[in-house]
Parts: C-alpha cells; structure tokens; sequence
C-alpha cells in the first residue's frame, strides 16, 4: 500500500511539473517563436500573424485561426532577408484578407511549414537582432544588425574556404 502512495506522489509531481499549452503561449517571445510552432500539430503549416499594428496575433494552423494571444512585440518590428551579396534587405509586410475578404494590416508574421523550416529572416526588434535563418539551429540573438550581418557573412566565408 505504501509502494502505490509513493509511486501516486510521485506521478502528481511529475505531471503536474510538464508545461501545458496555455503555459508555452505565455512564455511566447521571438527567441522561442520558431521551436513553438514547430511543435504544434499541423498537416502544413503553422503561422504567428499579428495584425492591428501588432495589438493582436493569431497562431495559424493550415490556415485557419487556431488561437489569439496577446502580443509580444509592437509595430516597431522589423523584418529582413539576408543575402551574401547585398547584405539585409528590408522585407515588405504580408498581405492578410479575414474570414469577410477583408485586407487587414500585417504587422508581423512568421511561418513554419511541414517539415519545421520557417521563414529565413532575420527579425530586429527593441534594438536586437533575431536570427531565424537557420532550419536546424535555435533562434540566435544579436545585440544589432551589423552584428547579426556580420556573422552571417563570417559564416559564408567559412564555408567558401
């Protein structure tokens, strides 16, 4: 009797201790962004869209609208493509239409898709870099773009060597 009460206390405190779902969303920030959606359940993809000058944001799956959290970046986010001979380039906002074919304002977005690889970007917000252009790597943060062009560049010149 007591072996089935230790092994019952022990049960409790071990799944009780697992984060749920509600508890991930919270903790939700562009370092964990990309490890998130890959880890939701999806046929195609998975997509944060955050809309109204980034008041609100909606978690994607497939398409359609699975969850809407609070926002954890503003309208003064920036998003850049990376390529060797031109350096960071500006990205241009996505275009959204609702459920009533309505165009609403993008103000950020990042998808993954069925394999987990999202989208190659490097994010600027509050003065750092975000680094989402690696599909087998973590999310790497950078204290500007220089920095975070910099060591891109490091890493192509690694690899022409």
């Amino acid at each position: 009797m007591i072996v089935i009460v230790i092994m019952g206390v022990i049960y409790t405190l071990g799944v009780t201790s697992f984060p749920t779902k509600e508890e991930e969303v919270e903790h939700l920030s562009l370092l964990t962004l990309k490890k998130y959606l890959a880890g939701l359940e999806y046929e195609e993809s998975a997509k944060l869209l955050c809309l109204d000058d980034c008041k609100t944001c909606k978690i994607l799956i497939d398409g359609d609208s699975n969850t809407t959290i609070d926002s954890f970046v503003d309208s003064d986010i920036r998003v850049y493509r990376y390529d060797y001979l031109t350096g960071a380039t500006e990205v241009m906002r996505d275009v959204y239409f609702n459920i009533e074919n309505i165009q609403e304002d993008v103000c950020f977005s990042y998808k993954v898709d069925k394999q987990g690889i999202g989208d190659q970007v490097l994010v600027e917000f509050k003065e750092e870099v975000y680094d989402f252009t690696s599909s087998i790597e973590a999310v790497k943060k950078y204290d500007s773009l220089e920095e975070a062009i910099d060591a891109k560049s490091s890493l192509v010149q690694a690899v022409i060597r």
